[in-house]
């Protein structure tokens, strides 16, 4: 035998909501019109709710409608939950305009040092509810296993259909030496003199040096240059560079304050090394909470400016 009272779970909280407008309205009319849906499509839901109650809502006449004692009942439930609804959905919106909670991120600690302490700084300012929380690790964390909002990620990236990228900006790189190395040891005229110079190099993940790449309009070179520092950080080659210690290979926005300030100058300019692209990378999420969004968008204007 079927119950005749339905369980909890086969009420629709819409249902409710649908009620409480055309009780508090009386008419179906208006209601329709308030909530955007069809009159007949309000009926239908009334009807339905009516069913599965097994009793009447509304007494319903030619001139006016008007709710049965049970209908004034169900009413005071029914405008709880569209008080609820309202609640969630302010949540919703302050949460949009005043972003809030905790926000994990993940940086090349050279990355962030370099370019984003202003940013960060300006973003802490503005938004007081915020919590961040930085990772300035080099290793690759897991967004989705170690609950991180968000990754900055230099190059390629691997296909992942659980994460999604947004393109930040471009660093175009070139070589670099202190005026005092290039002074003592000449300055090369071509990619090949390279060899003849000492580098202070970039460690890879397999632990070898990196491998340079220059090209100069058609013409292209590679290799390994010479060297005695090896380093997974490019802040720290470039501020050996600085020192005298051999020639970098780094983006052109690295060395930027290092030329200005005359610790740096370029080298075989007329030679580009490839780009990178800087990725921010996050969970695939339709809806990307406020706080996230704010942080993307904070850091790609401060590396666009």
């Amino acid at each position: 035998m079927s119950n005749i009272v339905p369980s909890p779970e086969q009420l629709s909280a819409d249902d409710l909501l649908i009620f409480a407008q055309v009780a508090q309205l009386h008419s179906f009319t208006q209601a329709a019109n308030r909530l955007g849906r069809p009159k007949s499509t309000v009926s239908r839901r009334i009807t339905v709710l009516e069913e599965q109650l097994g009793e009447r809502l509304f007494v319903r006449t030619t001139r006016r409608m008007t709710l049965t004692e049970f209908g004034e009942q169900l009413l005071d439930h029914a405008q709880q939950v569209t008080v609820e609804v309202q609640a969630a959905w302010a949540l919703s919106e302050q949460r949009k305009v005043q972003p809030s909670g905790r926000l994990r991120v993940s940086i090349p600690s050279d990355f962030a040092n370099l370019f984003l302490v202003d940013m960060l700084a300006a973003f802490i300012a503005l938004h007081p509810e915020v919590s961040l929380e930085l990772d300035l690790s080099a290793r690759r964390v897991d967004l989705l296993g170690e609950g991180f909002d968000l990754a900055v990620r230099m190059g390629d990236l691997p296909d992942d259909v659980l994460l999604t990228a947004r393109r930040l900006t471009v660093f175009s790189s070139g070589l670099y030496a202190a005026p005092e190395y290039l002074l003592r040891q000449g300055e090369p005229q071509q990619p090949d003199d390279l060899q003849q110079h000492q580098a202070v190099r970039l460690l890879t993940r397999t632990g070898e040096p990196a491998t340079w790449h220059l090209r100069n309009g058609a013409k292209q070179w590679q290799g390994v240059p010479l060297g005695r520092v090896t380093a997974n950080s490019p802040e720290l080659l470039m501020r050996l560079a600085c020192t005298g210690a051999g020639i970098v290979e780094i983006p052109h926005q690295f060395a930027l304050t290092s030329v200005q300030a005359g610790h740096l100058r370029p080298v075989l300019s007329a030679w580009s090394a490839p780009e990178h692209i800087a990725w921010a990378v996050f969970p695939g999420r339709r809806l990307m909470p406020a706080k996230t969004r704010a942080f993307i968008d904070m850091l790609h204007a401060a590396l666009n400016e």
